[in-house]
């Protein structure tokens, strides 16, 4: 770390490129042992990927642009992206956006395993693919090598023995080859990450969830002891739930239940009718919720960006806070259970079933 006076820099610090003002005000994390200090809050490139990912809203790619390139001058030095975030578009989109900006300024992730819309196409878990998608995701962002790579989604496998068996090894090599620095793994069912975990030979570093550790689901803190214990770094991402916890509410393809949707709505509607977005309030809490080393924001804009580093800085009003309890006791505490584990992976099946 640099140090400047009695306050400490991180080492993605880059004198003349960083504003050192907001750097100084951005909490940093060890992300597990894996060495890397990351910024609390990171940069989702989910929404990168546009209408093609998760129905995300569509935007200039100028705005896109400068809102990578901003977040990264003030702070935020941890990026994740995807080739199935708009089938490749997030991250040629990043590959943009980063090759003006020094390569020491910022660490990335990017995944392998999922790709395309086409049920048929989606997930490939294959030692030949995941080779391929590591050089083509190098070259869509311009770079050498990546500091995380993850399997994408790990419940989507025919059976976990592919990962394990094939997935897995081939990422190591790839980290031989000096491609990636740290291997990861990503999925919703954080109980089958924690048996991924027991059961892999290859050293894994990370893991990242999603909608786990929010106002309406702490599973993961189940799951803390575990994976601090082995040393993991700890990613979590969607702390509104995937829309769910906003004044707005959720895209018509979300796959949580109605009971959930319905008791989501009427605590977004209580906010909106106060004069709050929940969206703020789901935001803060879940960035406020004790060891994860990073909270994963999807963000295309300078706007969301500011938004978020507000909450970030400031937290929230006295009347938000105060409309936080309210709303938890009233609506969010109510909803028991509050996931949907297998939804997804079941219409997942179906629709390969139907079209075969």
């Amino acid at each position: 770390m640099l140090r400047r006076g009695s306050m400490a820099l991180p080492p993605t610090f880059v004198p003349g490129f960083h504003d050192e003002e907001a750097v100084r005000k951005i909490k940093y994390n060890p992300l597990g042992n894996t060495g890397l200090l990351v910024s609390h809050l990171s940069f989702g490139g989910g929404p990168l990927g546009g209408r093609n990912t998760y129905g995300c809203r569509e935007f200039e790619e100028a705005q896109g642009i400068a809102a990578v390139q901003e977040a990264i001058k003030k702070g935020i030095n941890y990026i994740d992206t995807a080739p199935w975030y708009g089938q490749g578009r997030s991250e040629e989109l990043l590959g943009k956006a980063l090759k003006d900006i020094p390569r020491q300024a910022y660490y990335i992730g990017t995944k392998v395993a999922r790709y395309e819309t086409d049920p048929h196409k989606m997930f490939d878990f294959s030692a030949e693919k995941t080779l391929r998608s590591v050089d083509h995701s190098l070259k869509q962002l311009g770079l050498d090598y990546v500091d995380v790579i993850q399997v994408h989604d790990i419940e989507f496998a025919p059976n976990l023995d592919i990962v394990i068996n094939e997935t897995l090894p081939t990422l190591q090599s790839v980290v031989a080859a000096g491609k990636a620095h740290y291997i990861g793994v990503t999925g919703y069912p954080v109980s089958l990450l924690k048996q991924i975990l027991e059961r892999s030979n290859t050293k894994i570093d990370t893991v990242l969830t999603y909608t786990r550790d929010t106002l309406i689901d702490d599973t993961l803190k189940q799951y803390l002891p575990f994976f601090k214990e082995k040393g993991l770094g700890i990613i979590t991402a969607a702390g509104v739930a995937m829309g769910l916890l906003s004044n707005s509410g959720p895209m018509s393809w979300h796959p949580a239940p109605d009971n959930i949707k319905q008791v989501c709505a009427a605590a977004g509607k209580y906010c909106k009718e106060r004069g709050v977005e929940l969206g703020r309030l789901a935001m803060h809490y879940a960035i406020s919720q004790p060891g994860t080393d990073t909270h994963l924001v999807g963000m295309n804009s300078v706007e969301l960006l500011r938004s978020n580093i507000d909450i970030l800085r400031n937290g929230l009003s006295d009347q938000e806070k105060q409309i936080l309890q309210e709303v938890k006791t009233k609506y969010l505490d109510t909803i028991k259970p509050c996931h949907w584990e297998n939804i997804e992976v079941n219409e997942y099946k179906k629709k390969i079933e139907k079209s075969t």
